[in-house]
């Protein structure tokens, strides 16, 4: 899938980013940043798929400690690279990219040396192909796969959607997006604990205390996102005003913020609900959800004609897709 990704990006990067807008400067920096980030797309699926191996088993530290690492090297040599502080080359976003997958590749060598060590470590004879396995994978990873491509789908689509209105709206709807994204490993580290404490349950053949778990992780992924969502709704320049000065940016930025920031704790349920499905083996509902999402942004924001209609229609599927997660677990049978 790594390879499959560089591939594809260094081969139609070009095409894609014109497509959703992408000329000039503009274009010429997403191609600096995204053929460097994904030609070493290797070390980011490495370090996530180990990182879930071992959260697996059970060992939630040693991948909460590498991301950390990680990401506490990031942020200074990100700023070393673009901006060529003390000895370092000035590279521009270029050097945003490099720090990126330098640091995951060092938290990729950090798991896979935790790996070795445990119990995990694999022998020989695991490298025997088993469709047993195979079935098992694909039956809750293939799935998976599938709503992260309509995610990414949707991503993609609403940027072209907003690439309509010029580099100005561009910018200041990825400010305001860069607050949802902010959110999603917070979420994410609820709903990575959901997998494990849902598959638990249901292996144990106790479904009712997986469901029960999978609402109270529910309801503090909603508590996380309401906290963060609604403060900067109320206050939005304390958020945007840390990106730009532009007058532009500023009022695409606030007008995202106040009307899609307020939805953001149905986003948080959303997500840790299809992690808590992920652990019971329960994928289609969920990846149904995700398929509403998807045709109400494309259905919405090819008709929209003004910004504030674009961002009303992110609102609508961010409610719609929360609304449908909750109705589908509630219905689903978890089967021990």
């Amino acid at each position: 899938m790594a390879v499959a990704f560089t591939v594809l990006i260094l081969a139609f990067g070009a095409p894609l980013y014109r497509l959703l807008g992408g000329e000039g400067e503009s274009l010429a920096n997403a191609l600096a940043y995204s053929n460097i980030l994904f030609g070493g797309a290797l070390t980011v699926w490495l370090a996530n798929t180990l990182a879930s191996v071992l959260r697996g088993s059970g060992n939630m530290l040693v991948p909460a400690l590498g991301l950390i690492g990680a990401a506490v090297i990031q942020v200074p040599l990100s700023g070393a690279l673009v901006l060529g502080w003390g000895p370092m080359p000035h590279l521009g976003i270029a050097g945003a990219a490099i720090a990126y997958v330098a640091s995951f590749g060092l938290a990729t060598v950090v798991m896979a040396f935790a790996v070795w060590r445990s119990p995990l470590r694999p022998r020989m004879a695991d490298f025997r192909l088993e469709q047993r396995l195979f079935v098992d994978i694909v039956r809750v990873g293939g799935l998976s796969v599938l709503n992260a491509v309509q995610t990414v789908f949707t991503a993609v689509a609403l940027t072209g959607f907003v690439g309509r209105f010029g580099a100005a709206a561009l910018a200041g709807y990825g400010v305001g997006v860069r607050l949802e994204l902010l959110q999603i490993p917070l979420v994410f580290a609820v709903g990575q604990a959901l997998v494990v404490l849902v598959g638990t349950n249901i292996g144990a053949g106790n479904a009712a205390r997986a469901r029960k778990v999978a609402w109270i992780g529910a309801a503090l992924a909603a508590t996380i996102c309401l906290l963060i969502g609604w403060s900067f709704a109320l206050f939005p320049l304390a958020w945007v005003g840390l990106f730009s000065a532009d007058a532009a940016v500023l009022d695409t930025g606030t007008r995202y913020l106040h009307i899609v920031a307020p939805f953001y704790p149905l986003l948080g349920v959303n997500v840790a609900l299809y992690f808590a499905s992920q652990g019971a083996g329960q994928m289609v509902m969920p990846v149904l959800a995700g398929t509403a999402r998807l045709v109400i942004v494309l259905a919405g924001g090819a008709a929209a004609v003004s910004l504030g209609a674009i961002f009303g229609v992110i609102a609508l599927g961010i409610t719609v897709g929360g609304a449908l997660m909750m109705w589908f677990v509630a219905k689903t049978h978890w089967k021990s």
